[in-house]
């Protein structure tokens, strides 16, 4: 409803937003939706080693990896990018300077949200700290069909494939149960 309210309310040009299939996790449903400012996103936990960047519906799974990856030790921040363009440059940076990890999570395609994010870390210099990045996307290859859940786990997007990643950017051993 927010991004309803967004789009009715924005008239400088074109504006899209998605509707996926399935129930939307973790976000207030009011009755009536507020406008959300263009290309700002939100940090919806705060941690200080990882930072898992959600765009898209992959939302609760990052919520649940980042209660997995604290439980190892491993203090999360989740943020929710809610734009791909404009990006939210001010939330990238922050979160590429402030955590070792940046693990971004969507439901795209290589050339998506991540490419964009990985872009703009580059032109800004933000890659030559030492900052690991991890993007995780679909693959790009036929999937068969198969309920959503499935075709999630099978990418690597579920809370399960989200903490494995962080392990394995960090060079851990861990092998992450699935959520």
């Amino acid at each position: 409803r927010h991004m309803v309210r967004t789009a009715a309310s924005y008239d400088e040009g074109p504006i899209a937003f998605r509707y996926p299939r399935g129930n939307g996790i973790g976000v207030d449903m009011p009755e009536r939706g507020s406008v959300l400012e263009i290309g700002k996103g939100r940090i919806v936990k705060e941690g200080t080693k990882v930072a898992l960047l959600s765009f898209g519906t992959r939302l609760q799974d990052c919520l649940i990896a980042a209660e997995e990856l604290g439980a190892a030790g491993l203090s999360t921040t989740v943020a929710d990018a809610r734009f791909a363009k404009p990006l939210d440059q001010d939330l990238i940076r922050r979160l590429a300077r402030s955590h070792e990890v940046l693990v971004t999570v969507e439901e795209g395609a290589v050339g998506g949200f991540a490419s964009h994010v990985l872009q703009f870390l580059a032109h800004e210099g933000l890659l030559e700290s030492g900052l690991k990045v991890r993007p995780l996307v679909l693959p790009d290859a036929f999937s068969d069909h198969a309920k959503p859940e499935k075709m999630y786990a099978d990418a690597g997007l579920d809370a399960a494939g989200i903490v494995r990643t962080v392990f394995v950017a960090l060079g851990h051993t861990v092998h992450a149960q699935r959520a």
